[in-house]
């Protein structure tokens, strides 16, 4: 696993050297653009519409656009300055507070933490602490020259970091048109669909969830690759449903058939591996 920061937790007076690493990765699957007529891979060139030359990347600075067509020129050495006054190598623990407080909406992306050479002690003691406590830690860290706001907390017996957009940068929900203004519903509505969320509730298990269509394009490139044609499924029909309470009721009706059918895979199981137990004893 490739180390993408070194740095430091500042925890009090303590100081915790340590690694990370990111702790996600993109499965997405990426495509280069070709020319339609001999599959030649396209290149992008930048060019001054001005001037109507092709530029280099000696040739580009970065530019702020305070109104339109109007610009700033941001140096190198403004950058410089911005970054000398922020600590650039230490994740600054602010505040503890209860992981339930944050909603979800502001999480943004995981890193793993792992201590250096000589930080294994007191990475343990804060492990070992937050752990016990059951709080997160609030921090700041500046990651590629931007200073980032992050929740640090204890997963499966490591630190991980999450970054968190700061609060002017989560959306004011009022600025989402077509909202209804109450909750008014119908009680014996409400009294379904209650139902069938407590249906469709069960324990936390990612590893049930896959991306099919990822899953899908992949088989039709490895498809496509060994000289087989590509089948393509029958587009499955629509069911036109148009009663609010109609479509509440089916979906009752689906999912406890899907309930039953759990059960009896589970059952199954149970007995296929005390079977197995059996005969390994004996």
């Amino acid at each position: 696993m490739h180390t993408m920061w070194k740095g430091s937790i500042s925890f009090g007076l303590v100081n915790i050297p340590i690694k990370m690493f990111a702790a996600t990765e993109d499965k997405d699957i990426r495509f280069r653009y070709l020319h339609k007529k001999c599959h030649t891979p396209i290149k992008y060139k930048k060019v001054c519409e001005t001037c109507d030359e092709q530029v280099t990347e000696n040739d580009i600075v970065k530019g702020f656009e305070y109104e339109p067509g109007h610009f700033v020129i941001i140096t190198d050495e403004d950058f410089e300055a911005a970054k000398t006054q922020v600590q650039s190598r230490t994740i600054d623990i602010i505040d503890f507070v209860n992981l339930k407080e944050i909603d979800p909406i502001y999480f943004h992306k995981s890193y793993y933490l792992s201590p250096q050479e000589t930080g294994g002690k007191a990475y343990s003691l804060l492990r070992k602490a937050m752990g016990d406590t059951g709080k997160i830690a609030i921090a700041k860290i500046t990651i590629r020259n931007k200073q980032t706001l992050a929740a640090l907390r204890v997963y499966n017996n490591i630190l991980v970091l999450e970054s968190i957009f700061y609060p002017d940068e989560v959306r004011e929900v009022s600025l989402v048109p077509g909202l209804p203004e109450s909750n008014d519903v119908a009680e014996k509505e409400l009294d379904i669909a209650t139902q069938l969320i407590d249906n469709l509730t069960t324990e936390f298990d990612p590893s049930k969830y896959t991306d099919d269509y990822r899953i899908a394009l992949r088989n039709i490139i490895e498809q496509k690759i060994s000289g087989q044609e590509v089948q393509v499924a029958p587009e499955i029909p629509q069911k036109n449903v148009i009663d609010l309470m109609e479509a509440l009721q089916a979906s009752i009706k689906e999912t406890e058939k899907e309930k039953k059918t759990t059960k009896k895979k589970e059952v199954a199981k149970k007995k296929k591996t005390t079977t197995k137990k059996k005969t390994s004893a004996s």
